[in-house]
Order: C-alpha cells, then structure tokens, then sequence
C-alpha cells in the first residue's frame, strides 16, 4: 500500500510540474465556463434602431421615450424620411426602424386607433423576432395603462415589415456562419496538421536545408489546400443557394474575392500555428481550441455580439471570423458591394499580411 501511496505522490508531483497539463486541466474549463455563460444568453440589450416620426405629437414622443427607456434599444437616429431606411440598414447602423404614422395622436383620439410600423433587419431572424416582440409588448403596455380609463377602447396595433428575410429562414444566418467555421477548420487546421506531421516525420528538416526560400515552402504547403478550401466554399454556397434558398443579391465577383481572402487568412494562420507546434496533436489541440470556439461563440455566428459584455466585444475585433460573416451577408443577402464591406476586407488583408510574414519569419529563424 505504501508504495502505491508512493506512486500516486509521483504522478501528482508530475501533473503539478507540467503547466501544460495544469492549463488542460484548470484553465480551459474555467475559460469555457466564462465564455458560455457570458456569451449564451437570449437577453438582447441596447439594440440600435432608428426612429421615423411622421407625426412628432406628445404621443410619440411619450411612446418613443418608453421604447427607450426599457433597456434594450438605444437611439441611433431620427430619420427625415423614408429613403433614409435602406441606406441605414445596408451601412449595419441599425437592427430596427420605428415608423409612426401621419397625424398619430389625433388618430387615436377620434378614432381609437394609430398604427406603428416595425421595419427589422432580418439577416439575423432570431434577433429581429425578438426585437419586434419587445416592441410590441412595451407599445401595449404603453396603451393598456394610458388609456385604461377611456369609454372607447384604444388600440395601438404593430405593424412588422423583415428586410432581406422576409420568410425569417434560418438557414439565411446559419449558411454564412457555417461557411466561416467549415474554411477556418479545413484551412487552418489541416494546415497546420500537415507541417507538424512533417516536423515529426523529419521531413521538414530536408525542406529547410533545400535550396527552397521559406516563402516557397509556405507557398507549396498552401496551394493545395487554398483550392480544396475554394471547391468547398463554392459546394456549400450553391448548396446554401439551391437546397435552402439563401439568396446571391451582391455582385459574384466580390464574394469570390472575399471568400479567396478569408480562406488565405486561414492557411496564413493555420500555417503560424504549425510553426509553434511541433506535433500533430498540439496543432490540433490548437487549432480546434483556438478556433472553432472563438468562431462559433465571439463571431456573431450564433450569438449577436451586441449582446456580450464589452470586454468580449473589444475580444471579438480579434476574431477574423466576425468580419468575414458580417461582410458575406452583406453581399449575399443585402447586396451591398465594396462601398460597404471595405472596412472588413482591409481588416482581413491587414491579418492575412501580418499572419503571412510572421510565418515567414519563423520559417527563416529556423532556417539560420
């Protein structure tokens, strides 16, 4: 017994000793446990929306100030008119536009009856459905305590309008936000799994001493799989297109440059942690920790990002999937062309180059 005892001291003490291990064991549960308990909500709050008031009478501006106040919009602008509605909502400034109409007050004296239109962003389906049902429950709670003491009853009634997802298919968020998560995993993991199969297999030793400069190497490992990674973008958006109905509104050519991009900041990425890696499992380890739970909880894949604390908003700006979606969805379902998504595109290129020439740098280190 006592050398049992013994023993399980031994390993305890080599468990202790390994900060590798010890991060295993207590720092990603802790990591993760932050993560989805900040990140999983179905709480929306401060939700930007804009405001297009027609009548601008004490009613409206009551009701406004109620919308306000409950916490989960904030005031982003007062529009003129409605040719400022569809500029706003391309540009991403808004997630809702309020509508009230003509002569609203009065309408509701002499009538009875007023109606509001709910314009939503439906690129996001579950985020516009919660937003429109927050609306409508302040503006009746709004009516049944105002006037709970008329002889005529009043009704405010909701009218909701979903841009660019009319029927709030699923599928229009989903596809984009799979395509993200499928290129980064095939580019970067597999990437990054083929260089550190050839550390272990000794081969990359052959390859460093080889006439070959470390660009040519970074070049030849990429090429194969920055093809394989474009046949899959093409197979999953025709899919998405075909088989789920998610529409192409924006110009062919600049989601085809901007899907070549995200898949060369993959492989410039995976290729960097290949390069700290120096086995198979450690890439993966890396890879599949690093990645897929940032891509799927800080990109606005399947949680809005307004909805994270700020400083895992500040931490999102770091995760290249965020602006690769955002700009994809733009361009698949709003339309919009590089006028709007430049700001991703020059995010995306400023990543690929730094990943690109640290690699490259590491790559020369080991070959001096």
């Amino acid at each position: 017994m006592n050398q049992l005892l013994g023993f399980v001291k031994k390993e305890f003490t080599h468990i202790f000793r390994d900060s590798r291990t010890m991060i295993i064991l207590f720092g990603i549960p802790i990591i993760q446990l932050m993560l989805f308990g900040y990140v999983i909500t179905t709480e929306i709050k401060d939700a930007r929306i804009a405001i297009l008031d027609h009548s601008n009478d004490n009613v409206t501006r009551e009701l406004t100030n109620k919308i306000l106040s409950s916490g989960y919009f904030r005031l982003e602008d007062n529009l003129q008119n409605e040719h400022q509605i569809d500029p706003i909502f391309k540009k991403g400034d808004v997630k809702q536009v309020i509508v009230y109409e003509k002569d609203f007050a009065q309408k509701l004296e002499r009538e009875g009856k007023a109606n509001i239109q709910v314009i939503a962003d439906a690129s996001d389906p579950n985020t516009a459905q919660m937003l429109y049902n927050y609306t409508n429950g302040i503006v009746q709670d709004y009516t049944k305590k105002k006037y709970a003491g008329f002889a005529i009853p009043v009704q405010i009634k909701s009218e909701v309008r979903m841009l660019y997802n009319e029927n709030m298919v699923g599928a229009f968020m989903y596809v984009p936000g799979t395509m993200a998560l499928i290129l980064m995993l095939i580019s970067a993991m597999m990437t990054s799994i083929t260089i550190a199969r050839e550390k272990e297999m000794g081969t990359m030793e052959i390859l460093l001493v080889s006439p070959l400069k470390a660009s040519h190497i970074i070049l030849g490992k990429v090429a194969p799989y920055l093809l394989l990674s474009i046949i899959d973008a093409v197979v999953v958006v025709l899919l998405g297109n075909m088989v789920f109905g998610v529409p192409i509104r924006g110009s062919i050519v600049v989601l085809a440059f901007l899907v070549v991009l995200y898949i060369t900041m993959a492989l410039s990425l995976g290729i960097l942690i290949s390069t700290v890696a120096n086995s198979q499992q450690v890439a993966l380890f890396i890879s599949g920790f690093a990645l897929m739970l940032p891509t799927m909880l800080l990109s606005g894949f399947i949680f809005p990002i307004e909805n994270m604390p700020v400083p895992l908003q500040i931490l999102s700006n770091l995760m290249p999937p965020r602006w690769f979606i955002d700009a994809l969805k733009q361009v698949m379902l709003k339309g919009n062309g590089l006028e709007y998504i430049w700001p991703n595109i020059l995010i995306l290129c400023t990543m690929t180059v730094f990943f690109l020439a640290l690699s490259i740098k590491k790559f020369r280190f080991r070959l001096e």
